[in-house]
């Protein structure tokens, strides 16, 4: 499978499926933002092939909401089709349909209201001598239940990306009092270890329960025997067989530099 994420405590996931290779993965993403917007759709790989996902081109991708808004995706290449005046609101339900290489998909995801993101506070901890960050996000959950996040934080310029999920389960209502544990691995040059001066970016997700469960899952995934990689997929919200995700959501973003 193609996605290939860091989730939680840095730990990196490659979903790579030894025996359903040449399965379509579908990655499709509405928000609250300006677009456009977009849904990738490649094939995935042998468990012992290189990281190389082969592109799906020629589909027909259309996206539509409850309120009657269509539009046809317009391939951009690498796999990816974008759109050009779609619009993401809050309340609505997004429909995605995909006819790729003779077989149909579809899903659909309700965006939810967005949660005010107030802003993030730093804390830290001694580990074997060595100081670790975290960063309490700073909002107040919303009191019906079943309210649902997603953090994305990148450290600097650096492109990699650590996923957290949140659920109200615990604290509904309240305000959050979950920290995102900040990478501080300097085993090897590719990894990352935060330090004084970082410059932390998070972006704050609302994602409906189906989308969460997906990355809920990705998180569990990871724990694998040895901590390795788990040759398994999370419960996707596409339908016929298609590996990934279709997510509508809000965005909320905020920036710190470590004190």
């Amino acid at each position: 499978m193609s996605l290939s994420l860091v989730i939680s405590c840095e730990k990196e996931i490659d979903l790579n499926l030894e025996d359903q290779s040449g399965q379509i993965v579908i990655e499709g993403n509405v928000t609250d933002q300006a677009g456009p917007y977009f849904v990738k759709i490649t094939k995935s790989v042998a468990f012992t092939e290189a990281n190389q996902y082969p592109a799906v081109e020629n589909a027909q991708v259309v996206l539509s909401d409850n309120t009657g808004q269509t539009e046809t995706l317009q391939y951009a290449g690498n796999g990816t089709y974008k759109t050009s005046n779609f619009v993401g609101q809050s309340g609505r339900t997004y429909t995605l349909k995909i006819n790729a290489e003779g077989k149909q998909y579809s899903a659909q995801s309700i965006m939810p209201e967005a949660v005010s993101f107030d802003g993030l506070e730093q804390d830290s901890f001694k580990v074997g001598g060595e100081t670790s960050y975290t960063l309490l996000p700073l909002f107040t959950d919303p009191s019906p239940l079943g309210n649902r996040y997603l953090f994305i934080y990148t450290v600097n310029n650096n492109p990699k990306k650590f996923f957290s999920e949140f659920s109200d389960n615990v604290n509904n209502g309240m305000p959050n009092q979950r920290p995102l544990i900040l990478p501080n691995d300097d085993a090897n040059a590719d990894d990352i270890k935060v330090v004084v001066g970082d410059t932390i970016h998070v972006e704050m997700q609302c994602i409906d329960d189906p989308v969460y469960t997906f990355y809920s899952a990705l998180l569990q995934l990871s724990g694998g025997p040895g901590g390795g990689v788990t040759p398994a997929n999370p419960p996707s919200n596409i339908t016929n067989g298609a590996l990934g995700y279709f997510s509508a959501h809000t965005v909320r973003t905020k920036s710190i530099v470590i004190q």
